[in-house]
């Protein structure tokens, strides 16, 4: 589950790490109103205003302007809330923004320039040690960074039964160039926020930029925060700070209904049961000259309402051309499968998509004869192969 920047910013601030000052706001009055009170809170006279998207480089897109006088605030602020922005992290529509972050200046004269660095913490999942991934070349995308200059990325690997180890945080401000106050000050940084890592159970913080002032202060300019779902049920107050309106309509539907969906951007949906299952599925469909709309897995329990559901959030993509159903008999067996899959197309009425099922396992030369005998418009396939050229057939 992502959050947005002000939300992950405030998870942030509450185990100890120094942020970047900011209010939310909702409306162009509402933003004027939070840059008085951030004027009166911290001194600042500029104010930065952000569009609060689930997306990267906001900035690239028109997301993140800087207003000099309570004016520009409102201007910024009223051009940004309701702008559909375009990121490369976005699609080509963009997202709707609903809300802005504004924030305090906080790049102010002083007596050494102000450095931008760049930090994330992750799981490493070839050695299963939590990492952090850090550079001195914060603002750009790492992706960038990797390409072009990948002797300034450093990892710090900690082991998640030790812990960070205070050497490894003092590492990390010496690779970083920093001595003196600021030395201390990205020491105790990196400690607060690895500590927010693993206390909020999360999958990915990063930070880009942190930011050491003029005055030698660190601090999380940006926050870009990734929750594990699997741990919500202990972060209560976490997970009621989902945004539904980030996320795809679609997939928030097949959520409410039991179901793991992931929209993709082809033609061929799939129906199956079993995530590794559903991954061979959509090689399949690569293979006979498809693209896969979607991962969809029924879990072990096909019956017939749980197949009509599935064949309705597949159908809600009009990019759809063809439905493949690749169901294994294991837990399930394939004969109900098949008859939920009859009763699901009768509920439904017409279905104008071909329809292919391949049903193996427990059953199955029941499951191909009720298919086969039912007088729908469907197909069945008993070996991927024969299935795979169904797929290519109704293609071309």
């Amino acid at each position: 589950m992502n959050l947005h920047e002000y939300q992950g910013k405030e998870l942030l601030s509450s185990f100890g790490v120094r942020i970047q000052r900011g209010i939310v706001a909702q409306n162009a009055q509402e933003a004027v109103a939070a840059a008085k009170q951030l004027t009166e809170d911290t001194g600042t006279g500029w104010h930065v205003i952000k569009a609060q998207v689930h997306a990267g480089g906001r900035g690239k897109g028109g997301g993140v302007k800087l207003a000099k006088n309570l004016e520009q605030v409102e201007e910024i602020a009223g051009q940004i809330i309701g702008m559909d922005l375009v990121t490369p992290q976005t699609s080509a529509e963009g997202k709707r923004v609903h809300q802005v972050l504004v924030a305090e200046d906080v790049y102010y004269p002083g007596d050494s320039e102000p450095e931008e660095y760049y930090m994330s913490v992750l799981l490493n999942r070839g050695t299963g040690k939590n990492m952090i991934m850090y550079s001195t070349e914060g603002g750009m995308d790492i992706e960038t960074v990797a390409e072009e200059t990948p002797h300034l990325i450093f990892h710090e690997e900690i082991d998640p039964a030790i812990g960070l180890m205070p050497f490894q945080a003092r590492r990390v401000a010496f690779n970083l160039g920093l001595s003196g106050l600021a030395f201390k000050e990205m020491t105790k940084f990196v400690s607060s926020l690895y500590t927010a890592y693993v206390k909020s159970d999360s999958s990915l913080f990063e930070i880009n930029p942190v930011l050491k002032t003029s005055d030698s202060k660190i601090m999380a300019v940006d926050a870009k925060v990734s929750l594990d779902d699997n741990a919500l049920f202990r972060h209560k107050d976490l997970a009621e700070l989902r945004d539904l309106r980030e996320e795809n309509p679609i997939e928030v539907e097949a959520g409410k209904l039991g179901l793991n969906y992931v929209d993709l951007d082809g033609n061929v949906g799939c129906m199956v049961n079993g995530a590794g299952l559903a991954m061979a599925t959509m090689d399949l469909i690569k293979q006979a000259g498809g693209e896969p709309a979607n991962f969809l897995d029924v879990g072990g329990t096909a019956d017939a309402a749980r197949v009509e559901a599935a064949f309705k959030i597949i159908l809600k993509d009009p990019a759809v051309k063809a439905i493949l159903i690749n169901i294994f008999g294991g837990i399930v067996r394939c004969d109900r499968v098949a008859q939920g899959v009859i009763d699901a197309y009768k509920n439904m009425g017409t279905i104008n998509v071909p329809i292919i099922v391949r049903l193996q396992g427990t059953n199955a030369d029941i499951a191909k004869d009720l298919i086969d005998n039912s007088g729908l418009d469907v197909m069945s396939a008993t070996e991927f192969q024969e299935a795979a050229d169904k797929v290519q057939q109704v293609l071309s």
